[in-house]
């Protein structure tokens, strides 16, 4: 299926895949294999191990470049593996600029596994540009940013921050879990590299952890396929098919998650007991007119802070029952979490509290729920917490 000919919607039903040659069966076949037959030493059928090639994760990965608009497509038995295949490209005594409200878990990653090797890392706020030049250095060798990112879903300008990047050598990586290809593509406004984790709204069902790299540079790649098969975290087939499962209806998803978040943080700002909503689709959001350029809708997660204590806050998230007390996102069941000792648990306080992440930070991630039932469900929750 050639990317250009049809629409996002359609190649995430069709790309990467056809009915089977043999059989006929319209979904891609579990390969449940780890090793394969040769027809003699060294000479094989484009398979010759799993780990370093599997038939229904070839599938997906054609499925996913072509979401992204990239000519390759990697994939990972978790978004954190995606992650760290990419600073596995990395040396001693390179440097890092990336978010000072980037996700716990990369933060981690660059702080405590990166920083023994002689990686150095600066946290800057994103939004400001200066602020990401003055951060480059000589030694600067990568750019990780997300839009929106998490939890803050503060909006980064990717044309503008990836501009600089290539300006000084330096690789560009757009995690784009947030927003998923339906609604931003990043390789299309400068980005080297698109990361996901395939375990949020690209798997779509909480059940199944993944992640992948997109990118249209060969040389990159390559080194991704090297590291892939060299270090081995990748995902076994069965992931690989319920992601296949999860991005046909990804489209459709989303529609809802949007639709649905919209409401909810329209909701949220005239209510009386709520102090700050952080959500890209509000007029006000520091990042509204950024993120109307650069993507197509506003995604299903928000933020907000209530106006009250912690203790308050927590009382918020145990109460609800529609929306599940749980870490990760994009399922199509809603999720709310307190990321100060959740999600964002790994970034000391007082880094934590300098990039806005309050102990009070309350982050949902939208489900396709009726949304009259999320409402009444946040309603009874915030007054439960109030009394």
């Amino acid at each position: 299926m050639e990317d250009d000919q049809f629409r996002i919607e359609t190649r995430s039903i069709h790309a990467g895949q056809e009915p089977d040659e043999e059989t006929g069966a319209l979904m891609t076949p579990i390969h449940a294999n780890s090793t394969y037959e040769q027809d003699g030493p060294g000479d094989h059928r484009g398979y010759e191990y799993s780990r370093t090639g599997n038939p229904t994760r070839t599938d997906l990965e054609a499925n996913l470049a072509s979401l992204e608009m990239a000519d390759y497509g990697r994939c990972f038995s978790s978004g954190m593996g995606a992650i760290n295949t990419v600073l596995n490209l990395l040396e001693t005594g390179d440097h890092v600029v990336t978010g000072n409200d980037v996700y716990g878990g990369t933060h981690r990653l660059f702080t405590q596994v990166y920083d023994q090797y002689g990686i150095e890392v600066t946290f800057v706020d994103m939004t400001d540009l200066e602020a990401i030049e003055a951060a480059f250095q000589d030694s600067t060798e990568l750019l990780w940013l997300e839009t929106p990112t998490n939890p803050l879903m503060s909006i980064v300008d990717i044309e503008s921050a990836t501009a600089i990047a290539d300006a000084h050598d330096a690789i560009s990586v757009i995690d784009n879990t947030f927003a998923t290809p339906y609604l931003q593509q990043p390789l299309e406004l400068g980005a080297d590299v698109v990361s996901h984790s395939l375990t949020k709204y690209l798997g779509g069902h909480s059940d199944v952890v993944g992640g992948a790299l997109l990118t249209n540079d060969p040389d990159l790649d390559e080194r991704f396929g090297f590291y892939q098969n060299a270090v081995g975290a990748t995902p076994g087939p069965f992931d690989c098919f319920l992601v296949l499962r999860g991005t046909k209806t990804l489209p459709v998803r989303m529609d809802r998650h949007c639709e649905n978040a919209r409401t909810i943080a329209d909701w949220l700002a005239e209510h009386p007991a709520v102090d700050a909503v952080y959500y890209p689709g509000l007029a006000d959001h520091p990042g509204h007119e950024i993120a109307a350029r650069q993507m197509d809708d506003f995604g299903g997660m928000l933020s907000f802070e209530l106006d009250g204590t912690l203790e308050q806050a927590s009382t918020v998230v145990e109460e609800t029952e529609v929306f599940t007390l749980a870490e990760s996102l994009g399922g199509v069941e809603s999720l709310i979490e307190q990321p100060a000792p959740m999600t964002h648990a790994a970034i000391p306080r007082e880094e934590r509290l300098e990039a806005g992440l309050t102990d009070s930070l309350i982050r949902v991630s939208v489900g396709i729920e009726h949304v009259d039932d999320q409402l009444a469900d946040l309603e009874q929750a915030i007054e439960t917490a109030l009394e």
